[in-house]
């Protein structure tokens, strides 16, 4: 008789596989340099999705969003929408549909974190938002990242995020491996956080022991005396949020009526000489800095799965109806 586990436990393990095919090689590479020059950390805060866990995947989970929303209700509005439409589009059976409306019924209500529907668990996720910095700025996008083409604004690079299965025992390259067990021990620690917020970052390295990082993301930044504020939501790759800069200085600015007709046609030009350049990264306008950031996401990882929000998260928006009523039989009532 033994007390120990004969199988590690998947959320303890991390998996370090040696690559040596040339582009695992130039990554690793890439990587290691980028640590030298980005060496410090700087958390923004929590981002939520939804996850599901299907019979036959556990104990992995797949992401459904894209981790971009701020607030855990936003989440679970999230997955009201995702279960409508899914009983809306994906179904004839008037029993699975109304399995499914019965959930969206419970999520207008109820703030729930979990739920179960047939044979599949969704769950609202946790994830830290984090940046590399050194130099005085954010780390930009390395050599090596996946990146997209042109500026067409009405182009959209398919998202990295959703789908990812959150697999703690998942095999991965030395750096990434170096870089989770750099970041198992990461809490909050700025005074600028309460003390419960302080507290529970500290219970999670007991409850949720294991970290994953997720795809990386890109957003435009807009560099202030002594921070950052963020100026653009998250892309997946880096010509993404270029295009989204450009798009914002030249169309979306004049609209906000924070410039006037002749510093419009400054920004138009600034953003037009932006994109006459090859992946530029920085673009710097009437005193204002703007720069494209390499931005980064963990997620704890405990024996039931990934962390869901924190007692502590602020979470004060209230559930609500999102969308019209549906019978099991498909049919939409648009009626108050």
């Amino acid at each position: 008789m033994t007390d120990h586990h004969e199988v590690p436990l998947d959320h303890l393990v991390i998996n370090v596989q040696r690559r040596d095919d040339p582009v695992s090689l130039v990554t690793e590479a890439d990587a290691f340099a980028a640590s030298l020059t980005y060496g410090k950390i700087v958390v923004r805060g929590p981002l939520f999705g939804i996850a599901e866990q299907r019979r036959g995947e556990r104990p992995r989970w797949r992401l459904l969003t894209d981790m971009d929303t701020g607030y855990p209700q936003d989440a679970r509005d999230e997955l009201n929408s995702y279960l409508w439409f899914k009983a809306k589009d994906e179904t004839d059976d008037p029993r699975q549909r109304r399995i499914l409306l019965d959930a969206v019924a419970r999520l207008e209500t109820e703030p729930l974190n979990e739920l179960t529907v047939g044979d599949t668990r969704y769950r609202v996720v946790r994830a830290d938002e984090f940046a590399r910095t050194g130099e005085g700025r954010l780390e930009p996008p390395r050599p090596t990242d996946v990146d997209s083409e042109g500026w067409d604004p009405g182009v959209r690079t398919p998202s990295t995020t959703k789908g990812f299965v959150i697999d703690h025992a998942a095999a991965v390259g030395l750096t990434e491996g170096l870089d989770r067990m750099d970041l198992l021990p990461l809490v909050y620690t700025s005074e600028r956080f309460p003390a419960d917020v302080l507290a529970d970052s500290q219970r999670a390295l007991r409850t949720h022991p294991g970290l994953v990082l997720l795809p990386v993301a890109f957003r435009v930044m807009e560099r202030k005396e002594q921070s950052w504020s963020m100026a653009s939501i998250q892309h997946p790759t880096p010509q993404d949020a270029r295009r989204s800069l450009a798009q914002y200085l030249k169309t979306v600015l004049p609209l906000t009526g924070e410039v006037d007709e002749q510093e419009a046609a400054v920004y138009a030009r600034a953003a037009e000489a932006f994109t006459r350049r090859v992946r530029p990264n920085e673009l710097e306008v009437r005193g204002r800095c703007f720069e494209i950031a390499r931005i980064e996401r963990m997620m704890r990882v405990g024996p039931t799965g990934p962390e869901g929000p924190r007692r502590s998260d602020i979470d004060i928006q209230e559930p609500m109806q999102i969308h019209p009523s549906m019978d099991e039989w498909g049919n939409v009532s648009y009626s108050s």
